[in-house]
């Protein structure tokens, strides 16, 4: 089949539920509310919260492969065969759209593609050719193990015509887990809980975890060669680096066996000693640039956060209000971002602008209690204690992928609402905000107040979305 004819555009969404039954995004998806009834419960005012949901939902529905994907898909490849090798929370989500623009609007023979999609527990989708496997997240477990044990040997399978087609979303980097040899999966769960407690940047954390891979880190392209690599990506990290986007599988790596090292030093990481025997072992330096594996390797972005925050940005002018952006790429400690912007909200407020602050980026917390909560949430209550109840202004805090920290479950809250009301409200109910942000406890705070941001799997993941309403009190 000749790689000129054309492909058509149409693309079906994902047919997902979540646990309501409702269909996910982008089309009739429907927010949840968590905790007890608004009928009883006096909760974030709901035009206030409606309208920030509406912002988020925009945001989410922009980053949704159904509406940003088909577009970067290259052309099918002449006679070989298409290998469809996908990971992270929009992984199934992914390969079912490829997989239809491919198949149906492209006419490529459905014996001609084969393909392995690895996702988060909650978030896989319907598919023909591509086998969905459901894996941990953020915590590596065994099905990842064994997912991507067969997706480096389909890589391994390609030969010079055929097409390896990548496509990588945030959490690809628990999804495909393939510890080098010397560390046990158990090893490996162990370094990811420190690095995640640790308060390192996403940067530092795909530092470590690219250099005990054997597939991150450009491993994935070198096992695929000599057949031609194209990965299509949605950016969940600040600054879209490829080679930090769910750990660069098929990109070079610029980082080294010594930078990892320097992570595991600067956090205290208290590593196995497999673990320590492996960061300084040179068989696992990570491929560099120049070598062959990527010569014919491309890359491209299919949503990225920036994009997203323009769509948002439109949707505030609409309802008129200025749009205040801080930055895609906001990185920090929850909590102190959090003041930051509460200073802002409240110079705006004083200042009589009617605006909706925006920020997203990757937001970490350093665990210092035993409490639930996540980057998000833990950003949400510190805003609401930063801001003391002051009038008119009201915020959301979620990730765009569904899940703000939590056990792993989809049912994981995102983040959470708060307004003026929010900690008139907590005194009511016997609820120590302080408390509850110094025991990082930030789930259990907004579950009872009823503020949680639960949308079920997005199927997508372009970070954190963060908007701060300024309006009339």
């Amino acid at each position: 089949m000749s790689a000129s004819f054309l492909c058509g555009s149409s693309i079906a969404s994902c047919g997902a539920k979540n646990s309501d039954g409702a269909a996910l995004f982008p089309a009739g998806h429907r927010f949840h509310h968590e905790g007890p009834p608004l009928a009883r419960v006096a909760t974030v005012s709901l035009s206030q919260r409606a309208f920030l949901e509406s912002l988020f939902r925009n945001a989410v529905a922009a980053a949704h492969p159904a509406n940003c994907l088909a577009a970067h898909l290259p052309p099918p490849p002449a006679a070989g065969h298409l290998f469809m090798l996908a990971a992270g929370k929009a992984g199934a989500s992914m390969a079912q759209v490829a997989e239809q623009h491919f198949l149906d609007a492209c006419g490529v023979p459905a014996s001609r593609i084969a393909g392995i999609a690895v996702t988060r527990r909650g978030y896989g989708c319907g598919t023909r050719r591509v086998r969905v496997i459901e894996a941990g997240h953020p915590m590596p477990d065994a099905a990842g193990l064994s997912a991507t044990e067969e997706t480096l040997a389909l890589a391994r399978s390609a030969l010079p015509d055929d097409l390896v087609l990548a496509l990588v979303s945030g959490g690809a980097s628990a999804n495909w887990v393939a510890p080098v040899t010397g560390i046990s999966l158990r090893e490996k769960q162990d370094v990811t809980r420190q690095l995640l407690a640790s308060g390192a940047s996403i940067v530092d954390v795909n530092t470590v975890r690219k250099h005990l891979s054997r597939i991150k880190g450009g491993r994935l392209a070198q096992a695929a060669y000599p057949a031609r690599v194209v990965t299509v990506a949605i950016s969940d990290v600040p600054g879209d680096d490829p080679a930090v986007i769910g750990s660069g599988p098929t990109v070079p790596d610029s980082t080294t066996l010594a930078d990892a090292r320097d992570v595991a030093s600067r956090y205290r990481l208290e590593l196995p000693p497999g673990v320590r025997d492996a960061l300084a072992d040179s068989a696992n330096e990570t491929p560099k640039p120049g070598n062959a594996a990527f010569a014919g390797a491309t890359f491209a972005l299919a949503a990225r956060p920036a994009e997203v925050f323009r769509s948002v940005q439109s949707a505030v002018r609409a309802a008129g209000y200025e749009a205040v952006l801080l930055g895609a790429d906001v990185e920090g400690e929850a909590r102190v971002v959090a003041a930051a912007h509460a200073r802002l909200a409240c110079d705006l407020k004083a200042q009589g602008r009617r605006a909706v602050v925006l920020s997203g980026g990757e937001l970490t917390v350093t665990l210092r209690g035993q409490g639930r909560g996540g980057p998000n949430q833990e950003y949400a209550l510190a805003l609401a204690i930063a801001l003391a109840g002051a009038p008119g202004i009201a915020a959301l805090a979620g990730d765009t992928d569904g899940t703000d920290g939590g056990t792993g479950r989809a049912e994981d809250p995102a983040g959470a609402f708060i307004d003026h009301t929010t900690l008139a409200r907590a005194q009511r109910l016997g609820l120590h905000p302080a408390a509850c942000l110094d025991d990082n406890n930030s789930t259990e705070f907004f579950e009872k107040l009823g503020d949680l941001l639960v949308p079920g799997p997005t199927l997508t993941n372009v970070n954190d979305f963060r908007a701060i309403l300024v309006d009339s009190p």
